[in-house]
């Protein structure tokens, strides 16, 4: 027996998780396991993430690696050749359409076709003013001039 979970009260008291929310609902659908192309995600450091993906048979103009916002799609596929009857065929060479979720602020680096492998470097760049910060404890209020705001001046 499978239960959804209702987020609809997490809803009610916070903003700008819409994000969140869906990753989580889509999470809980039932997708179709698909496992071709195998690939592996490899962690090389606290920013810097991995994508390898197996795509023997394929040439560089077959590929296509698109990021839109947050999603990293990786798409393949070639043109039957005609060259005979197979009798047995064990080299995938299907089409295919692979979707990853990028968290916020993450880019592709490069990417490159080597020995069957598409490698994908990703990196994380959090900008300065997301960083956290050292906030400097300052006077009291009661030695420290109070804040004033001055209105537009105006040039005659």
């Amino acid at each position: 027996m499978r239960t959804e979970l209702d987020f609809a009260p997490l809803f009610r008291s916070s903003i700008g998780f819409d994000r969140v929310f869906n990753l989580l609902n889509n999470a809980q659908r039932l997708q179709a396991v698909d496992l071709w192309p195998p690939y592996d995600i490899l962690k090389l450091g606290d920013n810097q993430y991995e994508i390898t993906m197996a795509v023997a048979g394929f040439a560089q103009s077959d590929l296509d690696v698109t990021q839109e916002r947050n999603v990293l799609i990786v798409k393949g596929g070639k043109a039957e050749k005609k060259e005979g009857e197979y009798l047995h065929r064990g080299i995938g060479g299907q089409s295919f359409e692979r979707r990853f979720e990028l968290a916020d602020h993450v880019h592709v680096e490069t990417a490159t076709l080597s020995d069957g492998l598409l490698r994908i470097v990703l990196k994380q760049e959090i900008p300065e003013a997301m960083k956290p910060r050292r906030i400097q404890i300052g006077a009291t209020s009661e030695t420290a001039p109070p804040l004033q705001i001055e209105a537009d001046k105006h040039v005659a």
